[in-house]
């Protein structure tokens, strides 16, 4: 994480990052979490490649199994519409 760009790529894979971590502080293999979550290694590998958009009841069952939770916060983007206001309109 002390290099500049890898620091960069992961965290433009944040999600995917926090998983593949939290898998090797459990001391799990992507086979062996695939078990638990009963699903298959390549859809483990998907989910940490960062190239997979999940369902979130699938992570949320991938972040169960490792003890985890997830947690979706909304946030407002910099120059939203104000009140009363329909975006596209």
């Amino acid at each position: 994480m002390k290099d500049p760009e890898f620091r960069a790529a992961a965290e433009a894979l944040e999600p995917a990052y926090q998983l593949a971590r939290l898998r090797i502080l459990r001391g799990l293999t992507q086979k062996e979490l695939a078990a638990l979550v009963g699903t298959k290694q390549s859809s483990i590998a998907r989910l940490e490649s960062g190239n997979a958009a999940p369902s979130l009841s699938f992570l949320r069952r991938v972040v169960e199994a490792l003890g985890g939770r997830v947690v979706v916060q909304i946030e407002e983007r910099e120059g939203a519409p104000a009140d009363g206001q329909r975006i596209g309109s």
